[in-house]
């Protein structure tokens, strides 16, 4: 589906209303996601003319969760454990959210479907609410852009059209999600998308890094919202490049740098999954 598929002009004319809500799972912490997620949705709107409103909803720190009044949503990825929130406040109210998101959704006579994409830290939350799969600590952080292998699914996923296989895009986390329990994932409709780099060196299972949860959920463990040139500048930075460095070697951060400023990496993915989500909701609300 191609950004230039569909035209912001409405049944007379005039440009089309899409309200999109972004679900803030950072907790107050510093980051670029939002910033990222931010520009996509600008970007995408400017260039389909589109009238775009977005509203934030802060999860983590004030329980703020949306209605489903949005047409679109996306949950970002965030800080901390995605085991220790179990049974907090806020998972509650973001869980009776995407129980009326369902509710809504499996409903015959209710249109448009309310499409929603849920990044890293949101993903292994959904993933553990809905028993996907074991989500469990890393024995070291994956901290880096690395490739991510789409499976024989992946190439059927609308959303990941026109992406290479391997593509690249930027990890950062200390959990993950593996030992995919295939059986709620087909009754939910689903499918594994992707997998983690091989790694035939590690006697370790690859983890899951995206699934299509059902018709109008999807997912990935990855950040395909990072921004090439933003987080390059954000790296060169010399506390986050001193912090890098500290954490994870000289040669990381080198690393880093110069796959992000390969414009056939983390510049094509920023490119191309979240708009081809948009525009896949986006179509949905013209057929609707």
């Amino acid at each position: 589906m191609s950004m230039k598929e569909h035209t912001g002009q409405g049944l007379w004319g005039e440009k089309r209303n899409i309200n999109i809500a972004i679900l803030d799972l950072y907790d107050g912490a510093e980051n670029q996601g939002m910033r990222c997620i931010r520009t996509i949705i600008k970007d995408w709107a400017a260039y389909n003319e589109y009238n775009v409103s977005v509203k934030e909803f802060n999860v983590r720190q004030k329980c703020e969760v949306p209605g489903i009044g949005f047409d679109i949503y996306i949950s970002t990825g965030g800080p901390g454990s995605p085991l220790e929130s179990e049974g907090s406040k806020w998972e509650e109210a973001m869980f009776n959210w995407l129980k009326q998101m369902e509710d809504w959704n499996n409903g015959p006579e209710n249109f448009p479907k309310k499409h929603a994409f849920f990044i890293c830290h949101s993903f292994q939350v959904i993933c553990r609410h809905y028993n996907l799969g074991l989500v469990s600590q890393r024995k070291s952080t994956s901290f880096g852009v690395f490739p991510i292998h789409m499976i024989e699914d992946g190439y059927e996923e609308p959303v990941f059209e026109n992406l290479k296989n391997p593509f690249y895009a930027v990890d950062s986390r200390d959990y993950q999600v593996t030992e995919p329990n295939f059986d709620a994932i087909t009754a939910m409709g689903g499918k594994i998308l992707a997998l983690e780099k091989l790694r035939p060196h590690v006697d370790l299972e690859r983890a899951i890094m995206a699934i299509r949860i059902n018709d109008y959920f999807i997912a990935t463990q990855f950040h395909p919202e990072a921004d090439a040139n933003g987080m390059s500048m954000y790296l060169q930075r010399e506390d986050k490049k001193e912090t890098v460095i500290t954490n994870h070697g000289e040669q990381k951060w080198k690393s880093m740098i110069e796959h992000l400023e390969d414009p056939n990496k983390i510049l094509f993915t920023n490119k191309h999954i979240l708009p081809n989500f948009l525009n896949l909701a986006a179509g949905n609300l013209v057929e609707a």
